[in-house]
């Protein structure tokens, strides 16, 4: 009996693998060679059939099977990670010439005269790595600042052109190890992002941009359901294992890339001169608009990896590729009004509202003008004739005015509002700078951005309250100011969808919990411009209670220690705005520490910059961080020239190597209490 259970187990394993292979056949031929071989109906009988299969036996369910490319829970935010190597972004090139003389320094820098070429259509959506272990997927990484980048993997897994899984024959064929990593771009397809829009539109929200803002969006979203509906597409151009190469030539790369499974840009050719690179830039331009994405330009490589190698990189880019870029496409129309949008921070921008005008395959209405002294500068006013640019990579923007026979000259000048129309707010210029802003930390279009950065880690420290729980809290209007937060109850958390009576209990406790924390961290919360956590500290130990601070003038406010004019007028615009008033009166009543004591910092370290590096044996970083402020000294996150000391624990990495690269001084835990003492 023991025996035919287990065969019948057996079968059904054997039943559910083969179904898998099935389907991921299929999805091969409809999302990676766009040449199906079933109609949507049958494969949906499949999958179907797949579901009913794991649903029976679960304990059967692998992470790489179709089925398990949307699961699991939403997240409440994205987990940082360092990249294998770095991801380097590209140089430009915008002519010929400029071309041309990087082809001229491979060449010098190479030594060599018989170079060959790679050139690849310059997608336009957003860098992404791959990692694979044994053969399945296991993580997707963003480009990020090039070094770290963020952990998108459950939204990574909803895109049906990236494989879970690879098997070990199609390795093996492709002349790939088991363990890999592949570089690629994510993007959203032109027809998916106007669908996107016209669903966007029928539902009163915000439009994208463009294709690669929708995809930067989509892959950052917290829901992977979401992601999976809006159809983006990968092509993979990169791939590495242990850091390196794994082909002498990176036509092979994309080769073995194709060979297993991935979707690879068909729109590639060898070339061994400069004339047959400069004919393939041509032919797409022309061709560009017949493409089913957006492109930007052509990328250049050179072929030989072990070029690559020997060429090198700058301080940012390889030496051995470009990007030649296409110039953005231009349209002639008519400025019919003005209005201003204010963005998350406050930032009012001018756009143009224009009449409707095709460029490059889109009709376009709106322009931005960026700020005053870009109107000033092109001296546009309401009515005039204009061109309009729209590049791969920006919403379109106002170029130039047109002043001709054909096209007369407006008459209605534009000025900024002083008051913010969003909110009725104060708008504010700082001497020096060239946007406008809205200085009410209540303005419902900034107030997503402002709660965050309230309950973030280094503020006030409420964890659970992340993008997700911030977006139902604000959109549902349960929160409209910092001071809502600790007017939340557990029955209006428990409203909210996701939100179960535990999680809720937590958030509460974390509210509670940061009425506790000391008045510099209500005052950084506060979002005060050019007031970060440093100068927040300053202001807290020379004022000792919020009420000194805000009745401060800019003069008694230069007495602080690193704040200068700027900081100061900031300060007092801030709390001139009097819904700002009103928030410190409404944290004060929440319970919140608004007292602290005055504080006398050394000044034995006075302008003196150290940075920590490493384990410490007997003090925190935080704690090792304070001793040196309270000497008078300054402690940053990296090493430049202008650092005095590395204070180097056990298991000091890059730092270090940069200190010494640099030939500033590294110091041990004992040198730094020498250096502390009074």
């Amino acid at each position: 009996m023991i025996f035919v259970m287990k065969a019948a187990k057996h079968n059904i394993q054997d039943e559910i693998e083969s179904l898998r292979e099935e389907i991921r056949h299929h999805e091969y031929r409809y999302y990676v060679l766009d040449d199906p071989e079933i109609s949507d109906a049958e494969f949906d009988r499949l999958m179907n059939q797949l579901k009913k299969l794991e649903a029976e036996q679960p304990e059967l369910i692998t992470a790489d099977s179709p089925t398990q490319r949307v699961g699991g829970k939403p997240r409440e935010g994205f987990v940082k990670v360092p990249h294998s190597i770095p991801m380097l972004s590209l140089d430009n090139a915008y002519s010929e010439e400029e071309l041309r003389a990087w082809e001229r320094r491979v060449h010098e820098l190479s030594g060599r005269e018989d170079i060959e070429y790679v050139c690849e259509l310059k997608l336009d959506g957003m860098s992404l790595a791959l990692r694979y272990e044994g053969g399945k997927l296991v993580r997707g990484i963003t480009r990020g600042d090039g070094n770290v980048g963020e952990d998108v993997t459950a939204n990574v897994r909803t895109v049906r052109s990236i494989p879970l899984g690879i098997s070990k024959d199609k390795l093996k064929k492709a002349g790939l190890p088991s363990d890999f990593e592949v570089r690629g771009e994510m993007l959203m397809p032109i027809a998916s992002f106007k669908r996107m829009n016209d669903e966007r539109e029928k539902h009163g929200l915000s439009l994208f941009a463009n294709p690669r803002n929708a995809t930067a969006g989509t892959v950052r979203q917290l829901e992977p359901s979401i992601t999976a509906q809006r159809r983006l597409d990968y092509f993979a151009y990169m791939l590495v294992a242990g850091g390196k190469n794994l082909f002498d030539q990176h036509w092979q790369a994309l080769n073995a890339l194709e060979n297993s499974g991935f979707k690879v840009n068909p729109r590639r050719t060898l070339a061994t001169n400069f004339d047959e690179l400069w004919k393939f830039i041509g032919e797409w331009e022309e061709k560009r608009e017949s493409l089913p994405y957006e492109i930007d330009g052509v990328v250049i490589k050179v072929n030989s990896t072990a070029l690559h190698r020997q060429l090198g990189f700058t301080g940012k880019a390889p030496r051995w590729a470009i990007a030649y870029k296409y110039a953005a496409r231009a349209g002639i129309t008519q400025i019919e009004n003005i209005h201003v949008q204010v963005g998350r921070t406050g930032k009012l921008t001018p756009v143009a509202e224009l009449k409707p005008v095709p460029i490059g395959g889109t009709t376009v209405s709106r322009a931005t003008l960026h700020n005053m002294d870009e109107i000033e500068r092109l001296g546009v006013k309401i009515g005039d004739w204009v061109e309009v640019e729209r590049g791969g990579d920006v919403i379109p923007k106002v170029t130039r005015v047109l002043d001709d026979k054909d096209h007369p000259r407006g008459r209605k000048s534009f000025e900024m509002p002083e008051r913010c129309p969003v909110c009725g707010g104060h708008v504010v210029r700082a001497e020096g700078e060239a946007d406008h802003r809205c200085v009410n930390q209540k303005c419902p279009a900034k107030l997503r951005e402002t709660i965050l950065h309230f309950a973030s880690r280094g503020v006030m420290n409420i964890d659970g309250m992340g993008d997700a729980l911030v977006a139902q809290l604000t959109d549902k209007g349960m929160v409209k100011d910092v001071a809502d937060i600790y007017k939340l109850t557990k029955g209006k958390l428990l409203s909210l969808e996701r939100m179960g009576d535990k999680s809720a209990e937590n958030v509460l406790k974390e509210i509670e919990n940061s009425k506790k924390l000391a008045l510099e961290r209500v005052i950084y919360g506060l979002g005060i411009r050019f007031v970060g956590e440093r100068t927040a500290q300053f202001l807290a130990e020379h004022f000792g209670n919020m009420q000194d601070l805000v009745k401060a003038s800019e003069e008694e406010l230069q007495q602080v220690e690193e704040v200068g004019p700027r900081i100061a007028k900031s300060i007092v615009e801030f709390f001139a705005e009097p819904k700002n008033r009103e928030l410190v009166d409404e944290l004060r009543a929440a319970g919140l520490t608004l007292k602290g004591k005055k504080k006398e910092r050394g000044t034995k370290l006075s302008s003196k910059t150290f940075v920590l590096t490493g384990t410490l044996a007997n003090y925190s970083r935080d704690e090792a961080k304070k001793m040196i402020e309270d000497a008078g000294g300054k402690v940053t996150g990296s090493v430049s020239k202008k650092t005095d000391y590395v204070v180097a624990g056990t298991d000091a990495g890059s730092k270090l190597d940069k200190a010494k690269e640099l030939g500033v001084k590294v110091i041990d835990e004992k040198g730094m209490e020498e250096l502390v003492k009074p």
